[in-house]
């Protein structure tokens, strides 16, 4: 749909541009305030002719790039960088319209951006921001990222602020959606930590889950039996994920040995023995990944109920 309004942008923008012409050459009697009507026509049909062109092309090469890109996330950053080129050429098109004055324009816009930098510095900042993040990419839509206290899915960057479908926060845990929505300057990149769990060359996290069981337990018994259930559930997708961990890890300075498998690490504590299991899984599958391994694990233990033992203790 860009691409056909484009072009009756652009067909707008040669009819008004013959207009001007017209005009021009057959010449219009008449006067407002003193300004004839002839030169008023050629001014209001100029700036249309910016206008339609501006948007116009706009509208066609944004379309040609989404024909070529099914990626949404870059469709939607490709989106603003137009709008933003396309807008400025058009104003400062539009500005050389009324004035006539291009070189007198470009000096001026110059020292009205001067004095802009100092009056306006917060949003200045943001749109820095935004510059840094189409560049360096600490994040882009549909990422899931936490940013100071804010923790959500990234479902718009505009040119000032970035909005988040707010996960966890006060009325919800486990990483689910509120339902909010939070809005965060784009400066705040510049100056805070930002947390990506899903970032496109590797949108996978390590996860835990922590079963207490009593120092009557079977512990070789018990590790085995989670390592098992565990890999029998998600390994082999393990697996595959880890591979793209490696050859990530690979170009980096970093020497870390990784297992491909799930693993369970003992921690004693006071009163019981806590069980932590360790995987790989994807930040918007936890809970559920979590909460299915929880259950096969208790239905694996609680069949050998002579082996694996679980503490009593109202501490816990």
């Amino acid at each position: 749909m860009s691409r056909p309004v484009g072009y009756l942008s652009l067909v707008a923008a040669f009819v008004c541009a013959g207009g001007v012409a017209l005009v021009r050459r057959v010449g219009i009697d008449g006067s407002v305030q003193g300004v004839t009507v002839s030169f008023l026509l050629v001014k209001a049909l100029s700036l249309l002719v910016a206008a339609f062109a501006a948007y116009g092309c706009y509208r066609i090469a944004l379309g040609v790039y989404d024909q070529r890109t099914a990626d949404k996330r870059r469709r939607h950053d490709a989106k603003n960088l137009f709008r933003l080129g396309f807008g400025a050429a058009g104003t400062v098109a539009a500005l050389g319209v009324l004035t006539e004055q291009w070189v007198g324009l470009l000096f001026s816009l110059g020292v009205v951006g001067f004095a802009v930098t100092f009056a306006l510095q917060q949003p200045l900042f943001s749109l820095i921001g935004w510059l840094y993040i189409m560049v360096k990419r600490p994040y882009q839509v549909g990422d899931r990222v936490a940013i100071e206290d804010s923790k959500g899915d990234v479902v718009e960057v505009s040119f000032l602020v970035t909005t988040l479908w707010e996960i966890n926060g006060d009325l919800v845990s486990s990483n689910q959606p509120s339902g909010r929505s939070i809005t965060l300057p784009n400066s705040v990149v510049l100056s805070s930590h930002v947390k990506n769990y899903t970032r496109e060359e590797f949108p996978y996290v390590w996860n835990e889950l922590t079963v207490q069981v009593a120092y009557e337990t079977d512990f070789e018994f018990a590790t085995e039996t989670m390592r098992t259930v565990a890999d029998d559930y998600l390994g082999d997708e393990m697996a595959a994920r880890i591979e793209r961990y490696r050859e990530r890890l690979a170009e980096t300075p970093v020497e870390l040995e990784v297992q491909d498998r799930p693993t369970v690490n003992v921690v004693q504590e006071e009163s019981w023995v806590a069980f932590r299991l360790r995987y790989l899984v994807h930040p918007r599958r936890g809970q559920r990944v979590r909460n299915e391994l929880y259950r096969r694990v208790l239905a694996a233990f609680n069949e050998h109920p002579d082996r694996v033992k679980f503490p009593v203790s109202r501490n816990r």
